[in-house]
């Protein structure tokens, strides 16, 4: 049998490249703290076969109708010895699935799930309601991994836990900081070098280059962003709010979409709409839609992700005009000299892709063990690269992918190739390391994006993954349901101009009748729990 644990020897040779530098305020380790008590023995010898259900990556699911036909669901089984019967709910269809299965007492062994936020009343709901069971024995006793990782992360460890201090699934965790912030702010390099502009940094320096693009490269809609998502988002930072919930200067959550801040921002919008450097269609404008204008020369700068938008706009655009260029730009502030205080930022455990034990399961044990083998060194680098001498080799050290990844035969994409072998370029419950990232994005400015993106502090207005209780998930929702409604639909009219920005103490006013005060409260009480856990 092969032992499988944190040996000194192999922590000292790839802990450093399998995991352990996290999103949130992380140390680095040798991994010689994290070694577990006890040992576990792969390929466990069991006859037994565990129903592991949960949606199919888009990248995957080109090629292949089940998880299992791929090489990274075969080489699971045979590496932990555990059969495992895949099963996938039709595109679009979890939602609906998953109610049917826990309706039905009958649900398969791991349900593969964001926990965090999808599950009414959040995850502690979902335990007391039988669906799914506390894992704090279970990881004591059979995750030695998982333990071990957390022990090494207590930033970690807080988020992956309920206020009660109950663990409720294996977590995907994000082990490196810059893997966590892949979206932003992107503008067309080489527009800007023909126009002896720089990057801006402020909003009045955007503005110039926007109307640049506008009148003199004949871009006609000079900026573009995804839906109203990206004008809520990305560019009204510098104005020091978010426009959801955020923690404010004073440790305190804060509803950004209520405060006086969010007005300036939107009367600058309305003024770029007006003059024609917003996209006309801001409101309804689809991905399919930017990037057809962003790669056609209509627009010049956007907000989006550095995989999906700025490396395939890219590598589009190139295809006809060679010169084609995108650069990440920092974060705009209001005032020349200033610096960002806030970016888009994912916690390291943000929720999505956390495998559970269900009540269903008849065998947690041995559902643990296959989970608990993803987080050791040998899968982690399974996870994240394959299986050595097929998917990748080792270089120098390195886990380094092969011309079956990077160059695949059969015209696979990086993320469809990758997906055969690995889950590093969706998630899973893994702990996802630096080095994919660094292949996958194969473009210097791809590469260059988190470190222009990057501040000081990016998580500290960042409202953490907190668990209001079930009363409280559901009040907030109720709440939440109509304030987000009615916000979304003002503010196409602020910027449009069909609403005055004189009527904005009206606006307020509806948002507190409707209970943001209350929904506020919620979200402090449960930020005050999560301070403490």
């Amino acid at each position: 049998m092969k032992k499988i644990g944190f040996l000194t020897a192999l922590c000292l040779g790839i802990v450093g490249l399998v995991l352990f530098t996290g999103c949130k305020g992380s140390e680095k380790s040798d991994g010689a703290s994290a070694a577990p008590t006890g040992k576990i023995d792969y390929p466990v010898k069991t006859d037994a076969t565990l129903r592991y259900w949960g949606e199919m990556s888009n990248s995957v699911a080109a090629n292949f109708t089940n998880l299992g036909e791929t090489s990274y669901g075969k080489a699971w089984q045979e590496k932990t010895g555990i059969k495992v019967e895949f099963l996938h709910p039709p595109a679009g269809g979890a939602n609906e699935q998953f109610n049917l299965l826990v309706a039905s007492n009958e649900m398969p062994d791991i349900m593969d799930r964001d926990w965090l936020n999808t599950y009414p009343g959040g995850p502690q709901k979902a335990i007391e309601d039988g669906v799914i069971i506390r894992l704090n024995d279970i990881i004591d006793k059979y995750a030695p991994n998982l333990k071990a990782a957390l022990a090494v992360h207590p930033e970690w460890d807080r988020m992956v836990k309920t206020d009660k201090g109950d663990y409720y699934a294996f977590p995907f965790l994000r082990g490196d900081e810059i893997l966590c912030i892949y979206r932003g702010p992107m503008i067309r390099k080489d527009w800007l070098d023909d126009l002896n502009l720089s990057v801006p940094e402020t909003y009045d320096e955007w503005y110039t280059a926007l109307k640049a693009f506008k009148t003199q490269k004949g871009a006609a809609a000079p900026l573009s962003m995804i839906s109203i998502t990206a004008i809520n988002i990305d560019f009204m930072f510098g104005y020091g709010i978010d426009r959801n919930f955020y923690v404010g200067d004073d440790g305190k959550a804060h509803y950004g979409s209520a405060e006086e801040a969010f007005r300036d921002y939107l009367a600058m919008m309305n003024q770029w709409y007006k003059e024609g450097l917003l996209d006309p269609d801001f409101a309804t404008v689809t991905i399919q839609q930017v990037t057809a204008k962003m790669t056609s020369g209509v627009t010049g700068a956007s907000c989006g992700g550095l995989g999906g938008q700025m490396g395939t706009w890219t590598n589009t655009a190139r295809a006809s005009d060679p010169g084609f260029e995108l650069t990440a730009a920092p974060y705009p502030v209001r005032n020349k000299g200033d610096k960002p205080t806030m970016i888009f930022v994912d916690n390291a455990y943000s929720g999505p892709f956390s495998a559970a034990i269900t009540s269903s399961c008849k065998n947690p044990e041995l559902a643990a063990r296959l989970l608990d083998w993803n987080y050791g060194p040998e899968g982690t680098l399974f996870n994240n690269f394959g299986v050595e001498g097929v998917s990748y080799t080792m270089i120098d050290g390195k886990p380094i992918y092969t011309d079956l990844i990077m160059k695949n035969p059969n015209g696979w994409s990086l993320a469809q190739s990758i997906g055969a072998y690995a889950r590093a370029a969706y998630g899973g419950p893994f702990i996802q390391n630096l080095g994919y990232f660094e292949q996958y994005m194969a473009l210097p400015e791809q590469k260059n994006g988190p470190r222009i993106w990057k501040i000081d502090d990016p998580y500290k207005h960042k409202m953490p993954p907190i668990t209001p209780t079930s009363e409280e998930s559901s009040e907030l929702g109720r709440i939440m349901s109509e304030v987000t409604t009615y916000a979304d639909e003002m503010l196409v009219k602020f910027v449009l101009g069909t609403e005055p920005l004189s009527n904005w103490d009206n606006y307020v006013t509806t948002i507190k009748k409707m209970g943001i005060n209350r929904a506020v409260e919620i979200q402090n009480a449960a930020l005050t729990r999560f301070k403490t856990r």
